[in-house]
Protein backbone atom coordinates (compact mmCIF):
# COMPACT_ATOMS: atom_id res chain seq x y z
CA UNK A 1 0.00 0.00 0.00
CA UNK A 2 1.38 3.54 -0.45
CA UNK A 3 -0.81 5.49 2.02
CA UNK A 4 1.08 7.77 4.27
CA UNK A 5 -1.85 8.86 5.72
CA UNK A 6 -0.57 9.12 9.17
CA UNK A 7 1.34 12.05 7.88
CA UNK A 8 0.22 15.66 7.57
CA UNK A 9 -1.27 16.96 3.95
CA UNK A 10 -0.26 20.08 2.61
CA UNK A 11 -3.38 21.23 0.65
CA UNK A 12 -3.12 23.50 -2.48
CA UNK A 13 -1.66 27.09 -1.45
CA UNK A 14 -3.75 30.44 -2.72
CA UNK A 15 -1.17 30.81 -5.59
CA UNK A 16 -1.83 27.55 -6.77
CA UNK A 17 -5.70 28.21 -6.65
CA UNK A 18 -5.35 31.76 -7.84
CA UNK A 19 -3.77 29.98 -11.43
CA UNK A 20 -5.72 27.08 -11.52
CA UNK A 21 -8.83 29.05 -11.24
CA UNK A 22 -7.47 32.21 -13.59
CA UNK A 23 -6.37 29.62 -16.05
CA UNK A 24 -9.34 27.67 -16.18
CA UNK A 25 -11.32 30.39 -16.59
CA UNK A 26 -9.27 31.32 -19.58
CA UNK A 27 -9.78 27.95 -21.51
CA UNK A 28 -13.11 28.09 -20.74
CA UNK A 29 -13.44 31.14 -22.40
CA UNK A 30 -11.59 29.70 -25.60
CA UNK A 31 -13.97 26.59 -25.67
CA UNK A 32 -17.84 26.99 -26.64
CA UNK A 33 -19.78 24.41 -25.11
CA UNK A 34 -20.62 22.57 -28.42
CA UNK A 35 -20.00 18.45 -28.10
CA UNK A 36 -16.98 19.49 -30.27
CA UNK A 37 -15.24 21.52 -28.52
CA UNK A 38 -16.25 19.85 -24.91
CA UNK A 39 -14.04 20.63 -21.75
CA UNK A 40 -12.39 17.45 -20.29
CA UNK A 41 -10.43 17.00 -17.36
CA UNK A 42 -8.28 13.49 -16.82
CA UNK A 43 -6.92 12.77 -13.26
CA UNK A 44 -4.63 9.79 -12.39
CA UNK A 45 -5.91 7.48 -9.40
CA UNK A 46 -3.76 6.14 -6.73
CA UNK A 47 -1.62 8.79 -5.33
CA UNK A 48 -3.12 11.46 -7.44
CA UNK A 49 -6.82 12.11 -6.52
CA UNK A 50 -6.42 9.56 -2.93
CA UNK A 51 -3.77 8.54 -0.33
CA UNK A 52 -4.10 4.85 -1.24
CA UNK A 53 -3.75 2.03 -3.49
CA UNK A 54 -7.03 0.85 -4.93
CA UNK A 55 -6.15 -1.84 -7.37
CA UNK A 56 -4.05 -3.41 -4.39
CA UNK A 57 -6.41 -2.23 -1.58
CA UNK A 58 -8.87 -4.74 -3.60
CA UNK A 59 -6.24 -7.37 -4.55
CA UNK A 60 -5.96 -7.84 -0.20
CA UNK A 61 -9.54 -8.00 -0.09
CA UNK A 62 -10.38 -10.45 -2.71
CA UNK A 63 -7.14 -12.51 -1.23
CA UNK A 64 -8.51 -13.12 2.04
CA UNK A 65 -13.01 -12.90 1.31
CA UNK A 66 -13.46 -13.59 -2.33
CA UNK A 67 -12.67 -17.77 -2.15
CA UNK A 68 -11.31 -17.29 -5.81
CA UNK A 69 -9.96 -20.19 -6.98
CA UNK A 70 -6.29 -21.15 -8.37
CA UNK A 71 -4.46 -18.01 -6.75
CA UNK A 72 -0.86 -19.00 -5.78
CA UNK A 73 0.41 -19.80 -2.36
CA UNK A 74 1.61 -16.64 -1.91
CA UNK A 75 -0.25 -14.22 -3.92
CA UNK A 76 1.22 -10.92 -3.11
CA UNK A 77 5.08 -12.41 -3.73
CA UNK A 78 3.50 -14.21 -7.38
CA UNK A 79 2.35 -10.34 -8.00
CA UNK A 80 6.16 -8.31 -7.00
CA UNK A 81 7.58 -11.26 -8.82
CA UNK A 82 5.37 -10.71 -11.92
CA UNK A 83 5.71 -6.72 -11.75
CA UNK A 84 9.31 -7.03 -11.34
CA UNK A 85 9.29 -8.87 -14.77
CA UNK A 86 6.75 -7.06 -16.66
CA UNK A 87 4.27 -4.23 -15.04
CA UNK A 88 2.00 -4.81 -17.45
CA UNK A 89 1.41 -8.53 -16.80
CA UNK A 90 1.23 -7.94 -12.92
CA UNK A 91 -1.36 -5.22 -13.36
CA UNK A 92 -3.68 -7.00 -15.83
CA UNK A 93 -2.84 -10.13 -13.60
CA UNK A 94 -4.72 -8.71 -10.65
CA UNK A 95 -8.19 -8.67 -13.51
CA UNK A 96 -7.40 -12.39 -14.67
CA UNK A 97 -7.22 -13.84 -11.03
CA UNK A 98 -11.81 -13.02 -11.44
CA UNK A 99 -12.08 -14.95 -14.34
CA UNK A 100 -14.93 -17.21 -14.73
CA UNK A 101 -16.57 -14.68 -11.98
CA UNK A 102 -19.82 -12.47 -13.31
CA UNK A 103 -18.05 -9.08 -13.61
CA UNK A 104 -21.41 -7.83 -11.61
CA UNK A 105 -19.91 -10.33 -8.54
CA UNK A 106 -16.58 -8.57 -8.80
CA UNK A 107 -18.02 -4.86 -9.31
CA UNK A 108 -20.36 -6.20 -5.82
CA UNK A 109 -17.31 -7.52 -4.37
CA UNK A 110 -14.99 -4.35 -5.23
CA UNK A 111 -18.25 -2.40 -2.95
CA UNK A 112 -18.42 -4.50 -0.20
CA UNK A 113 -14.16 -3.56 0.27
CA UNK A 114 -14.14 -0.13 0.32
CA UNK A 115 -17.27 -0.18 2.70
CA UNK A 116 -15.19 -1.81 4.95
CA UNK A 117 -12.74 1.61 4.19
CA UNK A 118 -15.30 4.37 4.97
CA UNK A 119 -12.12 7.13 5.83
CA UNK A 120 -10.76 6.44 2.27
CA UNK A 121 -7.53 9.21 2.14
CA UNK A 122 -9.30 11.67 -0.55
CA UNK A 123 -7.25 14.28 -1.17
CA UNK A 124 -9.69 17.47 -0.48
CA UNK A 125 -7.36 19.99 -2.80
CA UNK A 126 -8.47 17.16 -5.71
CA UNK A 127 -12.02 16.56 -4.67
CA UNK A 128 -12.35 20.76 -4.54
CA UNK A 129 -10.63 21.03 -7.74
CA UNK A 130 -13.03 18.70 -9.45
CA UNK A 131 -16.07 20.38 -7.73
CA UNK A 132 -14.56 23.17 -9.66
CA UNK A 133 -14.33 22.13 -12.76
CA UNK A 134 -18.15 20.70 -12.51
CA UNK A 135 -18.80 24.01 -12.33
CA UNK A 136 -17.27 24.96 -15.25
CA UNK A 137 -19.06 22.07 -17.02
CA UNK A 138 -16.19 19.66 -17.59
CA UNK A 139 -16.21 16.13 -18.00
CA UNK A 140 -14.00 14.45 -15.53
CA UNK A 141 -12.36 11.18 -16.45
CA UNK A 142 -10.09 8.75 -14.24
CA UNK A 143 -7.19 7.31 -15.64
CA UNK A 144 -5.62 4.31 -13.95
CA UNK A 145 -3.52 1.31 -14.37
CA UNK A 146 -5.23 -0.78 -11.50
CA UNK A 147 -8.01 -2.70 -12.37
CA UNK A 148 -11.04 -0.58 -13.46
CA UNK A 149 -13.63 -2.41 -11.45
CA UNK A 150 -11.49 -1.75 -8.64
CA UNK A 151 -11.39 2.05 -8.73
CA UNK A 152 -15.17 2.32 -9.78
CA UNK A 153 -16.42 2.43 -5.82
CA UNK A 154 -13.34 5.11 -4.76
CA UNK A 155 -14.12 7.38 -7.70
CA UNK A 156 -17.70 7.84 -6.54
CA UNK A 157 -16.41 9.60 -3.76
CA UNK A 158 -15.22 12.15 -6.27
CA UNK A 159 -18.70 12.06 -8.32
CA UNK A 160 -16.98 9.98 -11.04
CA UNK A 161 -19.01 7.20 -12.24
CA UNK A 162 -18.13 3.82 -13.88
CA UNK A 163 -18.11 5.74 -17.13
CA UNK A 164 -16.03 7.54 -16.36
CA UNK A 165 -13.16 5.52 -15.16
CA UNK A 166 -10.72 4.30 -17.72
CA UNK A 167 -8.62 1.20 -16.59
CA UNK A 168 -6.92 -2.02 -17.04
CA UNK A 169 -10.21 -4.76 -17.90
CA UNK A 170 -10.31 -8.33 -19.24
CA UNK A 171 -13.25 -9.06 -22.10
CA UNK A 172 -16.12 -10.94 -20.66
CA UNK A 173 -17.42 -14.13 -21.82
CA UNK A 174 -21.12 -14.45 -23.52
CA UNK A 175 -22.56 -14.92 -20.01
CA UNK A 176 -21.01 -11.56 -18.83
CA UNK A 177 -17.95 -13.71 -16.83
CA UNK A 178 -14.51 -11.92 -16.78
CA UNK A 179 -12.45 -13.24 -19.13
CA UNK A 180 -8.05 -13.65 -19.67
CA UNK A 181 -7.86 -11.58 -22.53
CA UNK A 182 -6.90 -8.04 -21.59
CA UNK A 183 -8.11 -5.33 -23.29
CA UNK A 184 -6.31 -2.88 -24.88
CA UNK A 185 -4.86 0.30 -24.72
CA UNK A 186 -3.44 -1.19 -21.87
CA UNK A 187 -3.60 1.93 -19.81
CA UNK A 188 -0.20 2.09 -18.31
CA UNK A 189 2.11 4.74 -19.56
CA UNK A 190 1.63 5.77 -23.10
CA UNK A 191 -1.79 3.36 -22.68
CA UNK A 192 -3.46 5.83 -20.05
CA UNK A 193 -3.25 8.95 -23.30
CA UNK A 194 -4.40 6.50 -25.75
CA UNK A 195 -7.56 5.37 -23.24
CA UNK A 196 -8.58 8.64 -22.77
CA UNK A 197 -8.55 9.85 -26.12
CA UNK A 198 -10.01 6.93 -27.51
CA UNK A 199 -12.56 7.38 -24.48
CA UNK A 200 -13.23 11.05 -25.96
CA UNK A 201 -13.25 11.21 -29.51
CA UNK A 202 -9.60 12.24 -29.94
CA UNK A 203 -10.70 15.40 -27.60
CA UNK A 204 -7.87 16.58 -25.86
CA UNK A 205 -7.61 17.31 -22.00
CA UNK A 206 -7.93 21.28 -21.13
CA UNK A 207 -5.98 19.77 -17.70
CA UNK A 208 -4.70 16.29 -16.54
CA UNK A 209 -3.36 15.75 -13.28
CA UNK A 210 -0.67 12.47 -12.34
CA UNK A 211 2.21 11.79 -9.89
CA UNK A 212 4.69 9.33 -11.44
CA UNK A 213 6.97 9.73 -14.04
CA UNK A 214 4.30 6.88 -15.79
CA UNK A 215 1.47 9.75 -16.28
CA UNK A 216 4.20 11.99 -18.10
CA UNK A 217 1.98 10.78 -21.48
CA UNK A 218 -1.67 11.43 -20.16
CA UNK A 219 0.02 15.06 -18.91
CA UNK A 220 1.29 15.36 -22.28
CA UNK A 221 -1.85 15.09 -23.58
CA UNK A 222 -3.47 18.25 -21.73
CA UNK A 223 -3.72 21.82 -23.61
CA UNK A 224 -3.66 24.13 -20.75
CA UNK A 225 -2.87 22.48 -17.05
CA UNK A 226 -0.23 19.93 -16.33
CA UNK A 227 -0.50 19.13 -12.57
CA UNK A 228 2.48 16.98 -10.84
CA UNK A 229 1.54 15.80 -7.68
CA UNK A 230 3.74 14.17 -5.01
CA UNK A 231 2.56 12.47 -1.63
CA UNK A 232 5.92 10.01 -0.66
CA UNK A 233 8.27 11.67 1.70
CA UNK A 234 10.77 8.37 2.43
CA UNK A 235 12.55 7.42 -0.65
CA UNK A 236 12.93 4.54 -2.78
CA UNK A 237 9.86 3.29 -5.11
CA UNK A 238 7.20 5.22 -5.63
CA UNK A 239 9.27 8.86 -4.14
CA UNK A 240 11.82 8.23 -6.69
CA UNK A 241 8.82 8.02 -9.74
CA UNK A 242 7.50 11.01 -8.42
CA UNK A 243 10.72 12.80 -7.77
CA UNK A 244 11.67 11.97 -11.97
CA UNK A 245 7.64 13.60 -12.60
CA UNK A 246 8.74 16.57 -10.60
CA UNK A 247 11.88 17.29 -12.34
CA UNK A 248 10.27 17.19 -15.53
CA UNK A 249 7.57 19.29 -14.54
CA UNK A 250 9.96 21.98 -13.54
CA UNK A 251 11.90 21.09 -16.84
CA UNK A 252 8.58 22.32 -18.84
CA UNK A 253 7.26 24.67 -16.21
CA UNK A 254 4.14 22.69 -15.54
CA UNK A 255 2.53 23.39 -12.32
CA UNK A 256 3.54 20.73 -9.09
CA UNK A 257 2.43 20.55 -5.57
CA UNK A 258 3.90 18.37 -3.01
CA UNK A 259 1.13 16.65 -0.42
CA UNK A 260 3.90 16.06 1.74
CA UNK A 261 6.89 17.60 2.75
Amino acid sequence: MISNKQSPVNEFSPDIWEHLTKTLQRAVEQTSPSVSAKRIAAFDADGTLWDSDAGETFFDWEIHRAGLNDLPADPWAHYHALKKVNPITAYVWLAQINAGVPLAQVREWAQQCFAEHPQWPVFESQRRLITLLRSLDFEIFIVTASIKWAVEPVAALVGVDHDHVIGITTKLDSNGCVGMDAVHPITWRQGKADGLLGATGGVRPIIASGNTLGDIALLETASHVQLAISTQNTPGGLFDEEAKLAEEADRRGWLRHRFRS
